[in-house]
């Protein structure tokens, strides 16, 4: 058994999924006037993102089963000891990987939400899943949560939250990434630019698609 099969986070992930999965963005009203190309504009915007996904706070947006068990299977699998997320929501990508931080003998993840409501929610499932003591979650804007106090050497980067600032993010904590480092980007296909970085072999990454909407990087030198 591992920490991500066993209980209480076995049936925690279950139920939290089961949730994210009887949810979507057309039963906020605000949403659901929108076009799909507003929508996706409004995704892609370096300047109206708080405001887009402030209309979305009460919704999970969770990494699919399969890109949670990537997650685990990456952090666990490179033995990391520090892993750094962009976009807590709920906590169900942090789920697991806390899951494999625990499981490769402890470890430390940062990870930031700027809705106070899902950072709540997110606290809440990680103690009910036993992981609370691995986790610190800053409270606000990434460009400003992760400018400074990380740790020296970053083993796993998780993008999932406002996807035009992928870009930004990434180029905060590059020089910490550790050669061999993997980024695991959600939804990139929002983030031509992101993309583009990651994909040139000259900017020192190694990349691929993985499924159908996450794009996966490893920091090559």
């Amino acid at each position: 058994m591992t920490t991500l099969t066993d209980t209480p986070l076995a049936p925690l992930l279950d139920r939290l999924f089961d949730e994210a999965d009887s949810t979507s963005a057309a039963v906020i009203p605000a949403m659901a006037e929108l076009s799909s190309e507003e929508r996706s504009r409004l995704m892609q915007s370096k300047t109206d993102y708080r405001a887009f996904y402030g209309h979305l706070k009460d919704l999970p947006l969770a990494v699919s089963r399969e890109t949670g068990l990537l997650l685990y299977m990456l952090a666990r699998g490179s033995h990391a000891q520090t892993i750094v997320e962009f976009g807590t929501s709920f906590g169900i990508s942090t789920l697991h990987l806390a899951a494999a931080l625990r499981d490769n003998g402890g470890g430390r993840l940062i990870t930031t939400e700027f809705e106070p409501t899902k950072v709540m929610r997110a606290r809440g499932n990680l103690v009910a899943g036993g992981l609370a003591d691995l986790v610190e979650i800053r409270e606000g804007d990434a460009l400003q949560t992760l400018a400074t106090d990380l740790p020296e050497c970053i083993d796993l980067l998780l993008l999932d939250g406002a996807k035009a600032l992928y870009p930004e993010i990434l180029h905060l904590l590059e020089n910490r990434l550790r050669p061999g480092a993997y980024i695991v980007a959600d939804n990139a296909d929002y983030s031509p630019e992101y993309l583009a970085y990651v994909r040139a072999p000259a900017n020192g990454y190694l990349s691929t698609p993985f499924g159908e909407d996450v794009e996966l990087s490893m920091r090559a030198r």
